[in-house]
């Protein structure tokens, strides 16, 4: 079937990995490797970091949540604190992508995400969001990704059919439940390569 959509992930796509800023974090606190995934992944679709996605909690009760999630696993870390951490880098050469696949192709960002303290996401953000046809962010919808109705929300709302879309995010748990709806996927590690493989899919130069 012919493609017909390109979507995209943001944090961890579009914009540098949060893994990234979780990494700096626990070597400032002295935290083992990959302790931060460690809660996030601990009860992955009723901790405070789903909550949070989902819009059921905010800010200020998720840090303390969080905190209590993160003792339980043998560690003292404010949940505010992971959060301030988490403004990552926009990447040009995504940027550049979107804006050539949206000449040709509907385009959506798919995005798990929380109100920021401000209530407002800041101008960079904003101009990025401002070049899709469609921004789903989960902290809206009160539904997230992995869960398959987040894609389905996504393929409505742009008026096509999973068989036509590609989609890129750099979580493979993401991304499998797209796969089994029958997209296309593109497990973003390195960017350069993840746009090859686009290019590859979509068979021309972006």
């Amino acid at each position: 079937m012919v493609i017909r959509a390109v979507m995209f992930d943001f944090g961890g796509v579009v914009s540098t990995s949060p893994f990234e800023a979780f990494a700096r974090l626990e070597d400032e606190h002295g935290l083992p490797a990959g302790f931060i995934r460690s809660v996030n992944a601990t009860n992955p679709d009723g901790n405070a970091w789903a909550q949070l996605e989902r819009g059921e909690i905010g800010i200020d009760a998720f840090g303390p949540e969080w905190a209590a999630e993160a003792r339980s696993l043998g560690h003292e870390v404010d949940g505010r604190i992971v959060l301030e951490k988490l403004r990552g880098e926009i990447r040009p050469q995504m940027v550049a992508a979107i804006k050539s696949c949206r000449t040709t192709y509907k385009t959506a960002c798919l995005t798990n995400n929380f109100a920021p303290v401000e209530s407002v996401v800041s101008k960079e953000v904003a101009a990025v969001y401002a070049l899709f046809d469609a921004v789903l962010e989960s902290r809206l919808l009160g539904v997230r990704k992995p869960d398959r109705r987040f894609y389905e929300l996504a393929c409505v709302t742009v008026g096509v059919e999973p068989e036509e879309v590609v989609f890129l995010d750099d979580l493979g748990v993401n991304l499998k439940p797209a796969r089994a709806l029958g997209m296309r996927t593109i497990k973003v590690t390195e960017p350069d390569q993840a746009l090859v493989e686009l290019e590859q899919i979509l068979e021309h130069p972006l």
